[in-house]
């Protein structure tokens, strides 16, 4: 009854934070967008005002005039509307989705024997560990480096740096996938610290200040636009690592967590691409076709590096493997979560009608995506793995 619960709380939380998600990750790229297409306003009364920028745009049947005021507006409007509860949302969601996940049955999820034999306990706190030294590391960076000259420049090696060290550190403590999952909620964390911490606070800060008709300190909004753009470099390796747990091929190679970071920088090149390319389009920036061209070409060498040597099975002769081998290998390395006394995810293979009803199911994960046995606990072999694909190619018989 446990596992069903588990399963219910797992699909309603990954449903709540797809949707938050969606909503946060769309008003951070509408507002990259706007940030990069503003032109200086053509009335007089605007730019009296202080207005310093202006888009026109069309959607859905109607036409708008978003603009922007960089330190403050003339007066205050009756409704002000914040942006950050997409933020939050998407934290907790995905805080509770990882706590329901991984952190309630961190010996099963979280713990690689073969890497740290740690107890679950400890597991946990290290895994905790990670976000917030993190966001700790991160956010003194940017206080140290963020207001200098070439800041920009200093804090994003820094960062990166720090994020190849999390990789190296997190591939090398936990299991490939959970991994892979807590590098991205680490760099999520530091996301939603940067709107809770700064952009949120920085704002806040204005309003009163224009409230209270004291003078308002431009430095707020600077630090709240570094961070929001630091947060829109992030989204795209964040997305990459929440999708990766789905692939087993990435989270288990051999150098996962080279896998990580070239995937990572890939998903950041090509945001660069994007952000610059409505600078272009006004002709403040040369096109950034080279940082599309850097992503690409990185994901390609990535898949060619990590494919599969066929060349000496293609000589090897195929043997079909039969119902007896595969009953071995399953009683060998898959029974003990889906035997006759525990049914995981309620699978059960120790007999023939029910390994012939999942048989697509574990030719998928076994063989495929290899993500069973869970953090490979039961250390299926890859000879094992291409006898379970051989059955299934030949028709999954079981007799």
């Amino acid at each position: 009854m446990e596992s069903y619960l588990l399963d219910w709380a797992n699909l309603l939380l990954r449903w709540v934070h797809v949707i938050t998600a969606i909503a946060w990750v769309g008003s951070s790229f509408y507002f990259v967008f706007l940030d990069s297409s503003l032109t200086p306003p053509t009335s007089d009364r605007l730019r009296a005002e202080g207005a310093t920028g202006e888009l026109w745009a069309v959607h859905g049947g109607g036409f708008y005039h978003p603009v922007k005021y960089a330190v403050q507006p003339p007066q205050l409007p009756p409704h002000l509307h914040w942006f950050y509860w997409e933020s939050y949302s998407t934290w907790l969601s995905g805080f509770a989705l990882f706590t329901v996940s991984y952190l309630w049955s961190a010996g099963t999820y979280l713990v690689d024997k073969s890497l740290v034999d740690w107890a679950p306990a400890t597991a946990i706190g290290v895994a905790l560990a990670f976000l917030v030294a993190f966001w700790a590391l991160y956010d003194l960076i940017c206080q140290l480096f963020g207001q200098r000259k070439n800041g920009d420049a200093i804090v994003g090696a820094l960062v990166f740096v720090l994020v190849c060290v999390a990789s190296w550190l997190a591939c090398h403590w936990f299991a490939g996938r959970a991994a892979f999952l807590l590098v991205g909620a680490m760099l999520a964390t530091a996301m939603s610290a940067n709107v809770f911490f700064w952009i949120i606070p920085g704002q806040k800060t204005v309003v009163k200040a224009i409230e209270t008709g004291q003078p308002v300190d431009p430095i707020h909004g600077i630090r709240g636009k570094q961070r929001s753009v630091h947060n829109t470099y992030f989204t795209l390796p964040v997305l990459f690592s929440m999708l990766s747990n789905h692939y087993g091929f990435l989270y288990s190679h051999q150098h996962n967590w080279l896998v990580l970071i070239l995937m990572m920088f890939a998903g950041a090149a090509i945001r660069q691409f994007f952000v610059m390319r409505h600078g272009w389009k006004l002709g403040r920036n040369p096109h950034p076709i080279g940082y599309a061209v850097a992503g690409v070409v990185t994901i390609a060498a990535v898949a060619a590096w990590m494919a599969p040597d066929t060349s000496q099975a293609a000589k090897a002769p195929v043997a079909a493997a039969g119902y007896a081998e595969v009953r071995q290998v399953l009683q060998q390395r898959c029974l003990q979560c889906h035997g006759a006394q525990l049914q995981m995810k309620n699978v059960r293979l120790d007999t023939p009608e029910a390994l012939k009803t999942h048989a697509q199911a574990v030719y998928q994960q076994a063989v495929v995506a290899k993500t069973m046995p869970m953090n490979n606990a039961t250390g299926m072999t890859d000879a094992e793995r291409a006898l379970l694909a051989q059955w299934f190619q030949a028709g999954a018989k079981v007799q």
